[in-house]
């Protein structure tokens, strides 16, 4: 694959999603309607639609970007996002339709063997052309006009990811470099006339180290010759990896957070997880757990078989969280955390925070809306007062809903945390989870979780 054919990229990939889809719903269809199917009006009909709504969906999700550096975690996103948006319209067109309305399980088989094509199909289709831009093809010509540190790391980044597919021509400062490795081409005034030389696609340009008016001659200077311009802006001081920068008017605003969850459509979907899998424990394994705990909790120490506390939700708003009791009525549990060796823990209560089985009773949160079955956990009042006076990023953790298990939690920051450093620890891995929200990255937190659980990890 030479230089300028990514165009056709995209089209293979169209063509790809297209066939994916209707092999998927041909096959499923040959199955259920006995290995026999009527292709007539109707059936036509149905095809076109389907088609129809998934290339005008694609279109509006730019399900086929091929943005260098995107993530393959954000392919996923744009995956998913697009097939359910698929779903919703083909459901309701069949259902004022009428004609077309097949069996749940029918419609859920079409988009379950789809979903798993097409994850397999865009995976395939990565690495290939990772393999290709390693092996020197389907690379983009770049240069640097600028110097500094930030300059300097983007050039390494760019030598160190053959695979992002870009070629580094030069770099063009006023004053020479020993860290770009005798990149260097010219001065900064030499960069336009170099870049119309040698073909230049891409110009990456360090305004720290640019005057106002030569970066803006650059950018126009860009424009008029096709070659898309880029900037590398400071935003060290941060310390954030993702930013989102806003218009309000011609005013630029920069958000130094990124939240996938402040989306509507993103928030749909994890609501939609945890209606669907909370009613799944507890329509199976809670019951299960609830007849065979509730007697040895109730017969072993006195009190009722449910423990419910006040804890801080999303906004910091209070909920009741509720939990298997595992220790002895005591007048300091809403105060007094429980450490490893408590002595107010039953021996029944040992084994269920062990195995954390007595968290089961929290998927009822889950599904009243209290709690996400993935998310930073929720403190007690008291907890939550005193580490906000401690640690300054405590509370962004309570812009999502708190949830039973979290990145935190896989990552063994869980149960009794006395020393000040790991809690801090735990908050950086709460927020980066908010920043970097995604349904796969809840279903891995949950295989881990899971994971953790078997091998018997002990909780506080």
């Amino acid at each position: 694959m030479a230089i300028g054919y990514s165009r056709y990229l995209k089209l293979i990939y169209a063509l790809g999603d297209l066939f994916l889809l209707n092999f998927s719903f041909g096959i499923v269809s040959y199955y259920y309607s006995g290995y026999h199917l009527k292709v007539d009006v109707a059936f036509l009909l149905q095809f076109l639609c389907i088609n129809f709504f998934w290339i005008l969906i694609g279109l509006s999700v730019n399900i086929n970007e091929l943005d260098r550096a995107l993530r393959f975690e954000q392919v996923v996103r744009n995956i998913f996002k697009t097939i359910v948006i698929h779903f919703l319209i083909l459901t309701a067109f069949n259902y004022f339709i009428g004609k077309f309305a097949p069996s749940i399980a029918n419609f859920f088989t079409k988009y379950l063997l789809f979903f798993l094509l097409m994850m397999m199909w865009r995976t395939a289709m990565i690495i290939a052309i990772k393999f290709i831009r390693r092996r020197g093809f389907n690379y983009r010509r770049v240069i640097i006009v600028g110097g500094g540190d930030l300059s300097v790391s983007m050039n390494d980044t760019l030598h160190s990811h053959p695979e992002m597919g870009y070629k580094m021509l030069g770099v063009f400062v006023n004053s020479n470099d020993y860290r770009f490795n005798g990149l260097v081409k010219g001065t900064v005034a030499d960069a336009e006339k170099f870049a119309l030389e040698n073909n230049v696609d891409e110009i990456f340009c360090s305004i720290t180290e640019l005057q106002t008016e030569e970066a803006g001659n650059l950018m126009r200077f860009s424009d008029k010759n096709l070659i898309r311009f880029k900037v590398i802006p400071d935003f060290r001081g941060f310390h954030n990896r993702k930013v989102v920068i806003d218009f309000y008017g011609s005013v630029p605003v920069l958000s130094v957070r990124n939240e996938p969850l402040q989306s509507m459509l993103s928030r749909i979907i994890k609501r939609g997880f945890d209606v669907f899998f909370s009613l799944i424990i507890l329509l199976t394994v809670f019951p299960i757990a609830f007849l065979v705990f509730a007697p040895i909790i109730i017969l072993t120490s006195k009190g009722g078989v449910f423990f419910k506390q006040k804890r801080s939700g999303k906004n910091n708003a209070e909920f009741y969280c509720y939990k298997f009791r595992t220790m002895k009525v005591n007048e300091s549990a809403d105060v007094l955390q429980a450490t490893s060796n408590d002595q107010r823990i039953t021996p029944i209560g040992k084994f269920l925070r062990s195995t954390s089985m007595d968290e089961l009773p929290q998927f009822v949160n889950v599904f009243l809306g209290n709690m996400s079955v993935v998310g930073p956990r929720p403190h007690m009042l008291k907890h939550t007062a005193d580490y906000a006076a401690m640690i300054d990023k405590f509370m962004v953790r309570h812009f999502i809903k708190p949830g039973i298990t979290g990145w935190a939690q896989v990552h063994g920051l869980r149960g009794e945390t006395t020393d000040a450093s790991l809690m801090e620890k735990r908050i950086e891995y709460d927020v980066w989870y908010m920043e970097n929200w995604s349904l796969m990255l809840d279903v891995k937190i949950i295989f881990l979780t899971v994971k953790k659980i078997l091998w018997g990890e002990t909780k506080g």
